[in-house]
């Protein structure tokens, strides 16, 4: 129930930011539950690979590189699902920083209220 949870979050996000940033375009609402399903399975399964290749770049930029490879998992989601796509580098940047920032907010929000 809490995957579900979070996978409704997540495509409530993205479909929300997609909607304000013009960098960004997804074709319907289903399309954000799949981003969604694939950011977790990338999150889950490509960025610790990319991290462990990525490491001396990671500890030389204070972790500051990981925004670079965030970003390179939101255009690499651009390239497997095909209702939602994102213009540039700089785009894809702006949508993790603003995912990330959400999705920490409203997670704990959520967390919080099933403590009660």
């Amino acid at each position: 129930m809490k995957l579900i949870l979070k996978i409704l979050i997540t495509a409530f996000i993205v479909v929300a930011l997609a909607n304000l940033l013009p960098g960004v375009a997804i074709k319907s609402y289903w399309t954000g539950i799949g981003v969604a399903i694939v950011l977790g399975i990338m999150n889950a399964l490509v960025k610790p690979v990319l991290i462990i290749f990525t490491l001396p770049v990671t500890i030389i930029t204070f972790g500051l590189f990981l925004l670079v490879i965030n970003a390179a998992i939101i255009l690499m989601t651009t390239g497997l699902i095909s209702g939602f796509y994102v213009d540039n580098f700089w785009w894809a940047l702006l949508f993790s920083l603003l995912l990330s920032f959400f999705q920490a907010a409203l997670f704990s929000i959520f967390e919080r209220d099933r403590e009660y």
